[in-house]
C-alpha cells in the first residue's frame, strides 16, 4: 500500500515562498512518475505539476509556470514542490499524488491513483 505524507504548508505573504515535501513509502519510489494538485476553497481539485519517473521531464499548469519548480530525491524517497512569487490565487489545499504508471511521464491528470492528505497553502495579500 503505498502511502504519501505532505508537509511544508502554511501561511506566507504575497511574493513570499514555501516548500512542500512529500515523503512516500510503500513500493519503488523511483519507478514511478509523482505529482503536485492542489484544491481552492469552493472549486475542484486541479493538476499543478508532476515529475517523470526519470525527473528527466517535467509539467506545469500555465497559472505556476516560472514560479513553481517540482524535483524528486529517489535517495530520500521524496518529492518536493518549491513555490515562489507566491500569490493569494495560490491559496490551496495542496496534495501529492503517485501515479500507477510505471515508468510513465505523470503529465496526464488521470493516471494518479494514491494521494496524500493534503496541506494547507495560505497567501495573504
Amino acid at each position: 500500500q503505498v502511502q504519501l505524507v505532505e508537509s511544508g504548508g502554511g501561511l506566507v505573504q504575497a511574493g513570499g515562498s514555501l516548500r512542500l515535501s512529500c515523503a512516500a513509502s510503500g513500493r519503488t519510489f523511483s519507478n514511478y512518475p509523482m505529482g503536485w494538485f492542489r484544491r481552492a476553497p469552493g472549486k475542484e481539485r486541479d493538476f499543478v505539476a508532476a515529475i517523470s519517473w526519470s525527473g528527466a521531464n517535467t509539467y506545469y499548469v500555465d497559472s505556476v509556470k516560472g514560479r513553481f519548480t517540482i524535483s524528486r530525491d529517489n535517495d530520500k524517497n521524496t518529492v518536493y514542490l518549491q513555490m515562489n512569487s507566491l500569490k493569494p490565487e495560490d491559496t490551496a489545499v495542496y496534495y501529492c499524488a503517485a501515479s500507477g504508471v510505471k515508468y510513465g511521464e505523470g503529465s496526464s491528470g488521470h493516471e494518479y491513483n494514491y494521494w496524500g492528505q493534503g496541506t494547507q497553502v495560505t497567501v495573504s495579500s
